[in-house]
């Protein structure tokens, strides 16, 4: 499972004019199953997203698909973990899959 930071490294005001492209992009990874949570850091400084199912090359490739990614706006941090513990309705997500992309 991956936590992915997203931190804004352009203005609010250009990430803004990709935000419809980028919701499209997260979009597309809830329907095949790999992103399971996002959403806008407070203060809205990048994002967050939960990711399983997947290798790490394979996430790589997957975000350099992000339009804020190919406009530069975002910097990316991955961050692996195995979950020991996990609440009732997530414990799909604790075993790793590997989804036809």
């Amino acid at each position: 499972m991956y936590v992915i930071l997203l931190k804004y490294i352009k203005p609010l005001e250009e990430v803004d004019t990709l935000l419809a492209a980028h919701i499209e992009f997260l979009d597309t990874q809830y329907k095949k199953g790999i992103f399971i949570a996002s959403g806008a850091r407070i203060p809205r400084t990048g994002g967050v997203i939960l990711a399983a199912g997947l290798d790490i090359a394979a996430l790589n490739d997957i975000l350099k698909q992000d339009p804020f990614s190919m406009a530069k706006v975002a910097e990316y941090e991955i961050i692996e973990f195995s979950p020991s513990r996990m609440a009732e309705g997530f414990k799909q997500f604790a075993v790793p899959k590997n989804p036809s992309i």
